[in-house]
């Protein structure tokens, strides 16, 4: 799946705005068939935005189940003749979408989008209504997990991730326009030799006569041109598959964002059918021992563990505060970071194509350790994997997540990396069993970047059963915070101790995880817990153990900034571990990891 475009034979219409929204905790709205007429007793929602923090009823924030949108769009007239594609770039967790009275599309997994060709229930310039029914239910079976509890006041959500379950259109909703014959899909793999860049090119085409009986579609002939930053073209090919050569190629590096444009075209003759335009970056990945390399060169991930969220507009992406956070990476000497727990906007991915900003890109197989809850420890009171929780019902949706991850995600120099979870149970023989064919998956998807997963506590070196998959360790780990609490010369020692072990698998590690809860303001003189102090001697302290074990090859603090969690006596209103308060303000930490990142400037 492209991502909707503007170019010389393609148009889009953004959807963004207010819609018309109910919620529906009784699950009515189906079967009423809500979708062939205006909502009932609607208010309106903004979109983007999670719909939990724009309302002032508690009730509202915590509610699960269907939520209603919909608005009517007029079809631009000067798309007769065209393909016209409905596109949701993410409905979180899973959603129902018709257009008129007819479904369209049916979506699991709340973050990587989907679309639906509806040319033929459409008129250009006429009105169309578009409905989407979303639900922000978590079970066993979905990606993440969670449960639906019987308790004294009723039904409720529990989940397991320690970040709050924000749920709506987060992202844009889009309706474009292609020609009947098009491009359907491109994929790029990028090479090195010397000063010469190599850029292998496959294009699926749709909508057309098959001559060639590949499955591909459109018997059109493909034409393709790479031109540089200033638009001068340095490669030319034809034919659906090819290698393109790029002498003195500008290699796309951390820190240098150096980006190619390729068009693809689709021909008949001498006319262009279809045009499509894609952001190259040419550069290598690669696990050579316990290093990791970009472009041969060993790479050192400098950064954090980030979220999507601010107030208010919860988990909606907004261009204002993507500026905003990459511009303090900048200033704080961060090289990369990870879309901890769960793919981010695919805005921010081509932003950081554009700054040369390394990512780590994760899925959202969050919680899926019965040992651990919201990054508290403490049993939950189920088993993790069982016929009756995480299951092959379970597998299968998560694999279908990897897949969308990696089939969205695959043309992005800035990712590097695939994780396909965050602290699973990965201690026991199910593990083992329920990871070992998704670590296939991933690699049948995108053999050309190494897979990981982040490794929890609860599993430490001797005990973990999956990381015999990964390429590289990612390591969570909070010595001197929820171990060792408020003694960092014993953390020291036990972190220290731990690396080492670590260190002899021959692979690299990365710290995906290190932090220590800070309220902004409070100040001890002797450092102690909660306190901006403490913050920075636990930093101080993590980094003398990454600094000694030389296959620590990264170190992603957690987390960039504080975020909303559901409530609890441990988390004081959210998480605190940010080195920004939520208004992205710095504590003490920013300034001492600018030091150690920037090297004092």
């Amino acid at each position: 799946m492209l991502r909707p475009q503007d170019t010389a034979t393609r148009e889009r219409k953004r959807l963004d705005g207010l819609w018309s929204f109910a919620l529906d905790p009784d699950g009515a709205g189906r079967g009423a068939r809500w979708h062939t007429g205006p909502l009932p007793s609607a208010s309106v929602m903004a979109v983007p935005a999670s719909f939990n923090d724009l309302v002032t009823d508690p009730a509202v924030r915590d509610y699960f189940g269907d939520i209603w949108y919909q608005r009517s769009v007029r079809v631009p007239r000067g798309w007769a003749d065209q393909r016209v594609v409905l596109n949701l770039e993410s409905a979180t967790h899973r959603a129902v979408v018709w257009v008129n009275d007819t479904q369209v599309a049916e979506h699991e997994g709340g973050y990587t989008p989907f679309e639906a060709d509806i040319s033929d229930l459409v008129t250009p310039g006429e009105e169309v209504r578009i409905t989407v029914v979303v639900n922000n239910t978590l079970s066993f079976q979905s990606i993440p997990p969670g449960a639906i509890e019987e308790t004294s006041s009723g039904r409720k959500q529990r989940y397991w991730h320690d970040f709050f379950n924000y749920a709506g259109l987060h992202r844009s909703v889009w309706l474009y326009s292609t020609p009947r014959s098009h491009v359907s899909d491109i994929t790029v793999v990028t090479g090195l030799d010397g000063t010469t860049g190599t850029v292998q090119y496959t294009v699926e085409t749709a909508g057309g006569a098959d001559p060639d009986g590949t499955g591909r579609g459109s018997g059109a002939e493909v034409a393709v041109v790479l031109r540089d930053a200033d638009g001068a073209e340095v490669a030319h090919g034809t034919g659906t598959t090819g290698t393109l050569t790029v002498p003195d190629v500008h290699r796309w590096a951390p820190g240098d964002g150096y980006l190619y444009d390729l068009e693809v075209r689709l021909l008949d003759g001498a006319a262009t059918v279809d045009s499509y335009h894609l952001k190259v970056g040419v550069r290598t990945v690669e696990v050579r021992g316990s290093e990791f390399l970009i472009n041969g060169e060993p790479f050192a991930f400098k950064g954090f563990g980030m979220h999507e969220d601010h107030a208010v507009i919860g988990k909606a992406h907004n261009d204002a505060h993507l500026v905003h956070d990459f511009e303090l990476l900048r200033w704080i000497g961060a090289n990369s970071f990870r879309t901890s727990h769960y793919p981010y906007s695919e805005d921010v991915l081509e932003h950081a194509d554009r700054l040369g900003v390394v990512v780590i890109d994760e899925t959202a197989a969050v919680g899926l350790n019965m040992g651990l809850g919201g990054g508290i420890f403490g049993g939950q009171g189920y088993t993790t994997f069982s016929p009756d929780t995480a299951n092959d019902a379970t597998r299968e949706v998560h694999a279908q997540a990897i897949r969308e991850l990696v089939a969205r995600d695959k043309n992005h120099p800035c990712v590097v990396l695939w994780s396909i979870a965050n602290e699973p149970e990965s201690e026991t023989e199910a593990a083992e069993e329920y990871f070992r064919p998704l670590f296939d998956v991933a690699r049948r998807a995108d053999p050309t970047r190494p897979v990981g997963f982040v490794n929890v506590m609860l599993a430490p070196h001797g005990t973990c059963r999956v990381s015999q998959f990964g390429d590289v360790l990612m390591l969570n780990r909070y010595y001197g915070w929820y171990v060792n609490t408020g003694d960092l010369a014993a953390a020291e020692h036990d972190f220290k101790a731990e690396l080492d072990a670590w260190a002899g698998d021959g692979k690299p590690i990365i710290i995906t995880e290190y932090g220590a809860d800070t309220y902004p303001g409070l100040h001890s003189l002797v450092p102690e817990p909660w306190s901006e102090e403490y913050q920075v001697a636990y930093l101080d302290m993590s980094h003398r153990v990454f600094d000694s074990v030389d296959a620590v090859v990264g170190e992603h603090v957690w987390n960039f900034a504080d975020f909303a969690t559901t409530s609890g006596i441990m988390r004081v209103g959210g998480n605190k571990k940010g080195v920004f308060t939520r208004d992205r303000q710095p504590k003490a930490a920013a300034h001492a990891l600018r030091r150690r990142w920037r090297g004092g400037r």
